[in-house]
């Protein structure tokens, strides 16, 4: 009896969860008339009480086919959002992977303050140090450019906090047996560290993905140029009239999300768990 309360209980947040997923994929196959009938009432402001069918009554494709065919702005923002997001991460690893390294394993003068800087400015949100990033950008010339958001992503605390508990928990045997064996600092790191810290720079690189993917307040802040601006910025700018190819838009933004996601699904929650250890 405690199981099948369990599953049912788990079963309804299931169910909720899962709902807007499957009405914004009901939604896409959605025609703009009976889209426009069906919420009027939210979209136009008419009197009635706006619905939403689980299924549409006539399904079509005519929005994927006008998003795709016939909104060149989208892919000029897909781009954008490709030429921010993959760098930031690869920074994020190239940058973060060395720092934790050498968080974990050496030891020098002032680790532990360098380390609680680090954790307070993971603490901070980007509300607290906007600002002071604004001003920063700006002195260097970097204000309307993808730099602006590729370099302070790139060089973010998290995944450094995060690699470094899986850094910490290889055996100092390994490390000291690569020494043993001629192994140089960097080798050891090369050979020992990066395989088997894989896992937390995986984890790292699926957060970071998520985190630049959707990221709404650096490009609207640090990008005055429209034509800059990522696919996190297209929806807000979607009306009434092509609410429909909204829909399709947030179907295909959500889709390398969700693959991501999947794959790097088992080194997201050691990531979770890892950052969730006290030492």
């Amino acid at each position: 009896m405690k199981k099948w309360l369990i599953g049912m209980v788990l079963v309804l947040v299931a169910f909720f969860v899962w709902v807007p997923l499957w009405l914004l994929l009901s939604g896409s196959l959605m025609g703009a008339e009976e889209m426009a009938q069906n919420l009027a009432p939210v979209l136009k402001n008419a009197e009635g009480t706006a619905v939403w069918p689980l299924l549409p009554m006539y399904p079509t494709l005519k929005p994927y086919v006008e998003l795709l065919l016939d909104t060149p702005q989208f892919f000029a923002m897909f781009w954008n959002s490709c030429r921010q997001v993959f760098p930031v991460v690869l920074g994020q690893v190239l940058i973060g992977a060395p720092a934790a390294w050498a968080f974990a394993r050496f030891r020098f003068r002032g680790k532990k303050a360098l380390f609680s800087l680090y954790i307070v400015l993971m603490l901070m949100p980007f509300q607290v140090t906007m600002v002071s990033s604004y001003l920063v950008l700006d002195g260097l010339g970097l204000m309307n450019t993808v730099w602006a958001i590729i370099l302070p992503g790139a060089v973010s605390t998290f995944p450094v906090f995060l690699m470094v508990r899986f850094f910490t928990a290889i055996p100092s045997a390994l490390t000291e047996a690569a020494a043993l064996d001629g192994a140089g600092p960097f080798q050891t790191f090369l050979h020992v560290g990066l395989p088997l810290g894989a896992p937390g720079i995986l984890s790292a690189v699926v957060l970071g993905f998520l985190e630049y993917w959707n990221a709404l307040e650096q490009p609207l802040v640090f990008l005055k140029d429209k034509t800059l601006w990522p696919l996190s910025l297209y929806l807000p700018t979607v009306t009434a009239d092509n609410a429909g190819v909204s829909l399709v838009a947030s179907v295909i933004m959500l889709v390398p999300a969700l693959l991501i996601f999947l794959f790097g699904q088992k080194y997201l929650e050691a990531g979770i768990s890892a950052a969730g250890m006290k030492d």
